[in-house]
């Protein structure tokens, strides 16, 4: 939360990729690769937006690691609601695929609750997660 925070300044939205691995009873998150790192544009125009061959340098770690994509995370300046553009252009469009909005680009470093959670069911569809009480802590991917 705090590089998600520091890469926006507080003034335009920031984001990772999160990393992990699945299991039969859920997915855990071990490591991340933030939008900028990937591409230095991807923050230039205030909102998130990656070029194509950046996700060429996301599959490439996952291989290396043996990691896959768990789920995205991006901050918003206002609410954890998604935007039109993020339903429209999901970071991952594949079903099942979690996304995780961050309001107020990050400025509460502690508290959690405030996190939107939304699973991608295909054709720009998705539904609402419930946010944990106590943070992100249990949260199945």
């Amino acid at each position: 939360m705090r590089q998600l925070r520091l890469r926006g300044a507080g003034i335009r939205e920031s984001g990772a990729f999160l990393l992990g691995s699945r299991t039969v009873t859920g997915g855990w998150v071990t490591d991340f690769v933030f939008y900028d790192d990937i591409d230095p544009y991807a923050l230039a125009q205030g909102h998130v937006h990656l070029a194509g061959a950046a996700l060429n340098r996301v599959w490439d770690r996952c291989s290396a690691t043996g990691l896959e994509v768990i789920a995205d995370v991006h901050t918003h300046p206002g609410s954890s609601g998604q935007s039109l553009s993020d339903q429209n252009h999901p970071m991952i469009a594949i079903r099942g695929h979690t996304a995780l909005i961050v309001p107020n680009f990050a400025s509460s470093v502690l508290n959690l609750r405030g996190i939107g959670i939304y699973r991608h069911l295909g054709a720009r569809k998705w539904i609402s997660l419930p946010s944990p009480r106590a943070g992100l802590r249990g949260l199945k991917f």
